[in-house]
């Protein structure tokens, strides 16, 4: 049988930026009707590699080869153009157009000069029927969750893609189903012949739908595999650059949580609740105490979450700040009572991407402080300089673009902001959601050590056994409603919080 001939390959790809090598003489390569898996932790150079394929990032060395021919692309548009397309880990979409317009935006069917709305309506549901959606292409994009607004985004992606599609953790915001229901239509995709190129940190996915990967690490490739050829413990071996008996201690429950004495309760959420939101729960968190919360997508975590930080109000119930009723209508309310908070969405509820490393942790301190009352630069330098080092952020620069940074180590960054107001709740909602194994397992051990340090945790995951791994407690909710509160003793497992959010607390 003949050798595949490549439909895209990129050959000794080199990118700099100051003070930083993204990417030292990178190959890769990429089959029609194939899915490949792209591979590494944060930083190892995925994004830029991307990026340098859609014409975001110019190459600094190397040849790009489309097709047997040689592309330089300036834009993402050319990109396109040429038959790649690439939907991104954040939704890049405008929430306030209609499903119809975001799918066609800047490709509308016309005559005559005008937008022929009612067939982008007809194209428009026959693309989303093809995917196994059916909502109103009409509604404002905003009135979706984000799950149905990153399926519209893979939606547009395919009707224009040709030949190549790149999905960059496209799964990060669905559930179980929604992602099966991706992999139906990735599926579909490949066997018209599409090549398909797939990042995601969620090894059991990759093992799924992927037929190839490709591993890299700090800018360089480590080397191209067969799925079927590479078990999970020597891929996380390769990815990280650790022998397996390196790599045990992700799989344990850190010792200092298995045994902690109760304190006094810090944080009680009496009935507390908002119409429409969440229905009401009490819910109370000790000081040195981690409390998970589990659910599926939509099931009210994230709901409780902006309750307690004031973020949203209240309508029913009250808060209890180290026993006494407080008033929290406003984040900054929160905060002053040793709240903080570090939403799922980073890049919109989070960062601010065009200011520094710098600037970014010291943002929550400063406006604590009052802007008349600026931190002096000696001591912007002491405190930023502890956290880089503290949760080794990458690179090590204070004054690097935080939009330049990985997505593990913006979260990072986002944490080191909270952590150097030393909060007494720290409201932790998906942190380790679309980061790699390293950054996840050091952003979980930074969570027990907080812990064991006295500080209260509300930590709020998609993946059972995370929360079962750092967890004293599991509260458990379904529909918006917290139906179970569970002690994480031996006796819970990720198949009893699996039947308990099934059951809705039903024995």
């Amino acid at each position: 049988m003949a050798t595949p001939v490549p439909i895209l390959r990129m050959s000794g790809i080199c990118k700099e930026f100051p003070g930083v090598r993204a990417l030292s003489d990178v190959d890769f390569r990429l089959m029609p009707g194939e899915v490949h898996a792209l591979m590494g932790e944060n930083g190892a150079g995925k994004s830029t590699l991307i990026k340098v394929l859609t014409g975001v990032y110019d190459i600094d060395a190397g040849e790009i080869t489309l097709d047997g021919a040689k592309v330089a692309f300036a834009n993402p548009l050319q990109a396109q153009q040429a038959g790649i397309s690439t939907v991104y880990q954040e939704v890049n979409l405008c929430a306030n157009l209609s499903v119809a317009e975001n799918i066609f935006i800047g490709r509308e069917p016309r005559r005559l000069g005008r937008i022929r709305w009612r067939e982008m309506r007809r194209r428009a549901t026959a693309l989303l029927d093809r995917l196994d959606l059916a909502i109103d292409v009409t509604a404002p994009l905003s009135a979706y969750s984000l799950a149905v607004q990153q399926m519209v985004a893979i939606a547009r992606a395919v009707d224009i893609s040709a030949r190549v599609l790149v999905l960059d953790e496209p799964t990060s915001s669905l559930d179980a189903g929604e992602v099966e229901q991706l992999f139906r239509v990735m599926r579909r995709l490949k066997d018209e012949g599409i090549a398909i190129l797939f990042v995601s940190h969620f090894l059991d996915q990759i093992y799924e739908i992927a037929d190839r990967m490709t591993i890299l690490r700090n800018g360089r490739l480590v080397g191209e595999y067969l799925t079927s050829e590479l078990g999970q413990v020597e891929l996380v071996g390769k990815m990280i650059g650790k022998e397996l008996e390196d790599l045990t201690e992700l799989d344990e429950k850190p010792k200092e949580l298995e045994a902690v004495e109760r304190s006094q309760p810090f944080v009680e959420a009496r009935s507390l609740g908002r119409s429409g939101s969440v229905e009401p729960f009490t819910l109370t968190i000790h000081e040195g105490e981690v409390v998970g919360l589990a659910g599926l997508l939509g099931s009210g975590r994230t709901e409780v979450a902006r309750l307690l930080f004031g973020a949203d109000h209240a309508t029913t119930g009250e808060v209890a700040v180290g026993g006494t009723p407080v008033a929290l209508r406003t984040p900054r309310a929160a905060t002053a009572r040793g709240i903080a908070f570090c939403s799922e969405n980073r890049r919109a509820e989070g960062l601010i991407p065009d200011l520094t490393v710098r600037e970014n942790i010291v943002l929550a301190l400063q406006a604590a402080r009052g802007w008349s009352r600026p931190i002096p630069r000696r001591r912007q330098d002491e405190l930023v300089d502890k956290y880089i080092q503290a949760l080794r952020i990458s690179p090590a620069n204070p004054d690097q673009l935080v939009k330049n940074l990985s997505g593990g180590n913006q979260q990072k960054v986002l944490l080191a902001r909270w952590l150097i107001v030393e909060p007494r709740l720290l409201i932790l909602d998906e942190p380790t959601r679309g980061i790699d194994v390293g950054a996840k397992a050091e952003i979980q051990r930074l969570v027990a050590s907080l812990a064991d340090g006295g500080m209260a945790v509300l930590f709020i995951s998609a993946e059972l056994e995370e929360v079962l791994r750092l967890s004293h407690k599991v509260g458990v909710l379904r529909d918006r409603r917290l139906v179970a509160e569970l002690p994480n003793d031996d006796d819970l497992t990720t198949g009893v919080l699996m039947e308990t959010i099934a059951s809705g607390g039903r024995t």
